[in-house]
């Protein structure tokens, strides 16, 4: 099975730090892109969500949006829910 989290990430990135501790927290596994490792990946990324900021993140086929907007669902309790449909 594939990992529920899908996360396209950099290095340095604060939020993206933060992300990665989030799912970490949660015992969500997640696959990370790292768009500084590889250039095409941000294109990818950005054909996909439409944005050009990192994290992108992805529950399954959910686009989430970055780590303001994952956070808001752990805040409401909804992220539990997303993450747990895909188990």
């Amino acid at each position: 099975m594939s990992s529920p989290v899908l996360m396209y990430t950099t290095a340095i990135c604060p939020y993206c730090q933060m992300a990665r501790r989030l799912f970490q927290e949660k015992g969500a596994k997640y696959t990370e892109i790292r768009v500084d490792q590889n250039p095409g990946k941000r294109t990818e990324m950005m054909q996909k969500s439409g944005r050009r900021t990192v994290p992108q993140i992805w529950i399954g086929d959910t686009h989430v949006g970055g780590f303001d907007e994952a956070y808001a669902l752990e805040r409401t309790g909804k992220l539990d829910a997303l993450l747990k449909e895909q188990n």
